[in-house]
């Protein structure tokens, strides 16, 4: 998923819009369900824009949310989601962490980078 970080896109009613999408060439139908939406799959239907690619854009507030693909009644987590949790089910749930700001989420992106250090290889000597 990605967060659209164009503030004059953006509804004046501080939602963020967020872009989900998923692969799948074999799905026939494709839903989200999570925390947002009561866990109601049928509130958030992904559109197929064919070949397999799945997508939906939607507005939510910023937060943190807990979420699952429906994939021709499976449940399973996103693959493009970098968190996921435990859940009651003995499953996994995606985590969608919704930025307040375009700085925080790109100080969030950057935190999920491997750092290199050139002077890690490098002894010291004193």
């Amino acid at each position: 998923m990605k967060h659209n970080h164009n503030h004059d896109n953006a509804p004046e009613t501080g939602l963020v819009k967020v872009l989900f999408e998923f692969t799948d060439p074999t799905a026939h139908a494709v839903c989200i369900a999570g925390t947002f939406n009561r866990w109601q799959p049928e509130a958030k239907t992904l559109h197929s824009s064919g070949e397999g690619n799945w997508w939906k854009e939607t507005a939510l507030p910023p937060g943190v949310y807990e979420y699952c693909l429906v994939v021709d009644g499976q449940w399973r987590t996103d693959p493009r989601a970098r968190e996921s949790v435990a859940n009651p089910f003995g499953g996994r749930n995606s985590i969608l962490r919704v930025a307040t700001s375009v700085e925080s989420a790109q100080l969030e992106d950057a935190a999920n980078l491997p750092l290199k250090n050139a002077n890690l290889n490098q002894n010291k000597k004193i």
